[in-house]
């Protein structure tokens, strides 16, 4: 192979690696983003995303300037983000950012380490295993409960569900990760009519369908009739829910848990962000019981505010988890000490238990409790003065979401369009029974009661404005 001394991208990349003015200029675009974020409009106007042309190109042939890369992602990007880490976006159930967190994911940003394996990252193998152990203090889990960190809920229950799909057919004498699911024996999949959309994907991926799954009638605010659970065996997943995203309500995992663990069934329990309940002394009584379970899907950027993105897989049988999970090659180098990758789906991802370290290193256990808290209270707040102004309130507020309407369903959407295009504050819509409803989530720690009355006058005058324009007869 021929060499010469003609420059390339790698020699103008390594000038650029002590640019340190160029990582100023990023620090100085953040610190102006964050500054300004409590009077950014909730979400972008219309000649904001006009903006958003200015990424719509074709990929040139040569390289372009830095500084004008960043010039344009700040002047063009920031305003057409949605202000979530403000403090009237009630939307999905977005959490905002510790400050330390975002701080210290700043400095991993530079580290960018791989947190498959410690010989690849010691310091994420040393602060997964740390995280482990206060998690499961934190929530009171089984002291032998395995903690896998994932990027969401959804790839945390994917693992939880890949682990007892596999753990029940163990147990009938049946290997599924040597034979496959061909000729495999049959489980049962027992779950409530309003489990979250994301444990239907993961059985989907897991092969186990949505036709023969046994669905569970359930009450008025979205938990599981006990009642009309049957009888369980050691066949069985059962598959709970600690926090319906519409209503915030928990299933009787006293009841629930006592009755499969007698039965030999494999319990998991979405909590992406009603789990944290169990780190607060007053919201406690929610997930009493819920330590009986197998496995536990939880988010930290939902209630505990980390960044995005912070899933968890929780599972009392750590060999179930790291056998579901499990793979093998010659050149992987498996240590004494913790090696992420055999408790999650990726061999190759970036270590997200710095932050989460960091958020639970700031808050400790009790300030956990009292943010889990804080957030419940507002909620609270936010139904009680949405009540007292004519609203319909259709949830006991359980924890942290608050489901609101008009008496019709089509004055609630119309109403809901224009708090949307308010940019006061952003709210989502659902379908509660017959009726269409705004779904308010109170994740934020930004959020206060200030915000609150600022948007229950945004709800009020977005009514006025529809009745107004609405013919009597509807």
């Amino acid at each position: 192979m021929k060499y010469d001394n003609k420059p390339t991208v790698s020699d103008r990349l390594r000038e650029e690696a002590f640019d340190f003015k160029l990582l100023e200029q990023a620090k100085n675009y953040a610190l102006d983003y964050m500054g300004n974020i409590l009077n950014q409009p909730v979400f972008p106007g219309q000649e904001a995303l006009q903006r958003l042309h200015a990424f719509i190109e074709p990929l040139q042939d040569g390289p372009s300037n830095p500084y004008d890369i960043l010039e344009n992602l700040h002047l063009n990007g920031s305003p057409c983000t949605v202000a979530q880490t403000g403090g009237r976006y009630f939307g999905f159930v977005n959490g905002g950012i510790v400050p330390v967190a975002l701080a210290a994911k700043w400095l991993s940003d530079s580290w960018d380490q791989n947190a498959g394996l410690y010989v690849i990252s010691p310091i994420a193998s040393v602060l997964e295993d740390v995280c482990e152990k206060w998690l499961v203090d934190l929530l009171h889990l089984p002291s032998e409960t395995a903690a896998g960190f994932v990027g969401g809920s959804s790839t945390a229950t994917l693992c939880g569900l890949a682990a007892g799909r596999n753990y029940l057919l163990e147990q009938q004498g049946y290997d599924v990760a040597k034979k496959g699911l061909f000729g495999a024996p049959e489980i049962r999949v027992i779950l409530g009519e309003g489990a979250h959309s994301t444990v239907y994907k993961a059985l989907s991926i897991l092969g186990l369908g949505s036709e023969r799954l046994l669905k569970i009638p359930a009450d008025n605010q979205g938990r599981i009739l006990t009642e009309a659970v049957p009888e369980l065996d050691n066949r069985t997943l059962l598959i709970l829910q600690a926090g319906n995203v519409n209503t915030g309500a928990f299933d009787d995992f006293s009841a629930l848990c006592r009755k499969a663990k007698d039965a030999g069934c494999w319990i998991h329990v979405d909590g992406a962000f009603g789990l944290w309940a169990a780190a607060s002394q007053e919201l406690g009584y929610l997930v009493r019981d819920v330590d009986l379970a197998d496995s536990w899907s939880v988010d930290g950027h939902k209630t505990l505010n980390t960044p995005y993105d912070q899933g968890i897989i929780l599972c009392r049988k750590r060999d179930a988890l790291t056998q579901a999970l499990h793979m093998t090659g010659s050149y992987i180098i498996y240590s004494n000490h913790r090696d992420g990758m055999l408790y999650t789906p990726d061999m190759s991802r970036r270590a997200r238990s710095v932050e989460l370290w960091a958020t639970l290193k700031s808050l400790g256990k009790k300030g956990v409790s009292e943010l889990v808290e804080d957030l419940h209270h507002k909620a609270v707040y936010f139904a009680e003065r949405l009540a007292e102004n004519g609203f319909t309130i259709h949830n006991k507020v359980w924890f942290n979401q608050v489901l609101a309407s008009l008496e019709h369903s089509e004055l609630t959407g119309k109403m809901l369009s224009l708090i949307q295009s308010s940019k006061e504050c952003w709210c989502g819509g659902a379908k509660w029974g017959n009726h269409s409803v705004i779904r308010i989530s109170v994740c934020s720690y930004r959020t206060t009661y200030g915000d609150i009355d600022r948007s229950v006058n945004t709800f009020i005058e977005a009514r006025e404005k529809v009745l107004g324009d609405t013919p009597q007869q509807i």
